[in-house]
């Protein structure tokens, strides 16, 4: 029997922007059992905006890559893992942390070698390169059950090595507050009575916010008094900006940039709406279902296990303006549909998609991988320091979804690891 000790789980990333699988982060850190669990973070590059708040719950770590072509970052990795004597890697997205983080976890020894992907295709492609590494990767991550298939069918993932464990939300930072709806009105200096939309992404290419853009200038004929809010920043910003212009919409259009207080935001809405070429599980869609809000969104990825048609809000045919606007006028004009299918949305995130389903997802695949190196390794077992039963861990696909009502409809049916 081993002496007890926390677990100790690496995260690698190349930066750490204000972005979805960033913030999941996070959020994961402050929640983790630190009985159990410790968590460090490796960014090859800089730390990124939200460096300083993960800081305060671990040690961040940076500037291990000088350069694409820089395999120095292998051997420095390595000796990190070494010196900090990691039970697990955990990779969050694909490229160049992917391969390094993984290839560095092998080099020293790393019992649980692992890559957590939050999207189906670019920029989560994942590249012949990481292919070669698959031999010694413990688990892959995905975070529902259709990207979890995703991984099986397109990527060539194993199936016994594929786990699903849902994006989570805090469900009592995210709540209905019609209070925000005054508030936020004021903020952007538009009337109480302004119809409010809202789009939460980072503003890159595969985000597509120039369809929103587009879906606008339609609402506006027939809802002028409709206002758009954009939060999120990069690369993009100038695209979105001169499409904004170019249609004459500067007026009905409010760019927030990168913000920390997007639970003050999601609740002021009418209409929350995204227009993503493609995704797999937005966690800004969770947030805003879990603030009641009801959403407009393409069925693209797996967004249709959250966005459940005529019950939590409309899907739309992928890259089609006109499918956009169609369903956020009749949300808008329906208030009393757009309360309903709110509500649904709540119930939804709170009984499926909790924060606290996903921080126990994630420390019942660590113990569990490493454990079953452990037994190959004839090492002892690690056991938790509160007498918890840990649940059992399925890598079986389901092969059909439960047929239950929408509401109620099973967000699992992957390779699942829940509490």
């Amino acid at each position: 029997m081993m002496t007890h000790r926390p677990l100790c789980i690496q995260f690698v990333l190349t930066s750490l922007p204000i972005g979805g699988a960033e913030t999941l982060l996070l959020n994961l850190i402050r929640q983790l059992d630190r009985e159990n669990f410790e968590a460090e973070v490796v960014c090859l590059k800089e730390a990124g905006e939200l460096g300083p708040a993960i800081s305060e719950y671990a040690p961040v770590h940076a500037e291990f890559l000088a350069n694409k072509w820089d395999v120095g970052v292998l051997w420095r990795l390595a000796r990190h893992f070494k010196r900090s004597n990691a039970d697990a890697v955990i990779t969050i997205g694909a490229g160049d942390k992917m391969f390094w983080g993984r290839l560095a976890a092998k080099l020293a020894g790393v019992p649980v070698i692992c890559s957590a992907l939050h999207s189906t295709g670019w920029p989560d492609g994942v590249g012949k390169l990481n292919r070669l590494l698959t031999r010694i990767t413990s688990g892959f991550i995905a975070v529902a059950s259709d990207h979890a298939r995703f991984m099986i069918e397109c990527e060539k993932f194993p199936k016994d090595r594929v786990f699903m464990i849902p994006n989570g939300v805090d469900t009592t930072r995210f709540v209905p507050n019609f209070n925000q709806r005054v508030w936020l009105r004021n903020e952007l200096g538009v009337p109480d009575t302004a119809n409010l939309v809202g789009i939460v992404a980072a503003l890159r290419p595969e985000k597509n916010h120039v369809q929103f853009v587009e879906a606008a200038e339609r609402i506006l004929k027939t809802a002028p008094n409709t206002h758009f809010v954009i939060v999120g920043d990069g690369p993009e910003r100038t695209v979105i900006e001169s499409a904004i212009q170019e249609k004459n919409l500067s007026a009905h259009f409010h760019l927030l940039g990168s913000r920390s207080d997007t639970e003050k935001i999601l609740p002021a809405l009418d209409v929350f709406c995204l227009t993503s070429r493609n995704e797999a599980n937005p966690v800004s869609i969770l947030e805003a279902l879990s603030c009641g809000i009801p959403v407009v969104a393409p069925c693209v990825g797996s967004i249709h296990e959250t966005v459940h048609e005529g019950q939590t809000g409309y899907l739309t045919e992928p890259l089609c303006a006109k499918a956009t606007s169609d369903s956020i006028l009749r949300l808008l004009s329906d208030r009393e549909l757009a309360s309903y299918l709110g509500k649904n949305g709540r119930r939804l995130v709170v009984d499926h998609w909790s924060l606290g389903a996903m921080v126990n997802g994630y420390q019942t695949l660590i113990e569990t991988l490493y454990n079953q190196t452990a037994v190959r390794q004839a090492k002892p077992v690690w056991t938790r320091k509160a007498k918890q039963e840990a649940p059992s861990l399925t890598t079986e696909m389901a092969s059909e979804r439960l047929a239950l009502p929408p509401i109620e409809s099973s967000v699992g049916g992957g390779s699942t690891v829940n509490a």
